[in-house]
């Protein structure tokens, strides 16, 4: 994402794909759902593992 989660992170997983995306920040745990749109345009890049 463009902006760092408030824990300090900037890397999240997703889980949910659909109308609306639900993503899982990978430092603490915490789950936030987005519309399909305000995501894409949040999206800074995407990394694989």
């Amino acid at each position: 994402m463009k902006k760092q989660h408030p824990c300090g992170t900037n890397e999240w997983e997703i889980t949910r794909v659909g109308a609306d995306i639900k993503i899982k920040c990978l430092n603490c745990g915490r789950s936030i759902m987005l519309p399909r749109i305000e995501f894409n345009k949040k999206l800074k890049k995407v990394i694989t593992y």
